[in-house]
């Protein structure tokens, strides 16, 4: 049975993680550290990524953030947070790509539950165009730590 339920936009995942949020709160060390702003809704991330090794083989040692507004968005940030970290570059590579393509689905891509894990759960913001960019701006900062710090691509 899926976690997920794509005819809704909050599940008891989402409330978890908003309340209990994984990884939460900025640490060192850090190779980069970038600040998104969601300007339609004030949604707010500070993110942070250390990377040690090199290549895909890379491990991603620690992702940690901060961030405030609303529960799909800090939920999100949660979810993405505990997915990736400690995972090699490719692996969390595949997770993110695999979330990207199913959350830009508008709800026609159901998402690999055993790829995505929790992150199912978000699925259900794809049917409202006006919630998908709070749940993927901790996803795209994640993106863009990497490329700052010299592991991404662009």
């Amino acid at each position: 049975m899926s976690i997920a339920n794509l005819d809704s936009l909050y599940t008891e995942i989402i409330f978890e993680h908003d309340k209990r949020p994984q990884r939460y709160g900025l640490r060192e060390p850090f190779e980069a550290e970038v600040h998104h702003v969601n300007p339609t809704c004030g949604d707010e991330i500070t993110l942070r990524v250390h990377v040690t090794g090199e290549g895909e083989d890379a491990i991603l040692e620690d992702l940690s953030y901060e961030s405030q507004g609303c529960a799909m968005s800090r939920a999100s940030a949660s979810i993405m947070a505990d997915l990736l970290h400690g995972r090699t570059l490719a692996e969390a590579a595949a997770i993110v790509d695999s979330f990207e393509l199913s959350m830009a689905s508008r709800g026609k891509d159901p998402g690999d539950e055993d790829l995505i894990g929790d992150g199912v759960a978000l699925l259900g913001a794809s049917k409202f165009p006006g919630r998908v960019k709070c749940v993927v701006m901790a996803w795209k900062a994640y993106r863009a730590a990497l490329v700052e710090s010299g592991n991404g691509r662009v």
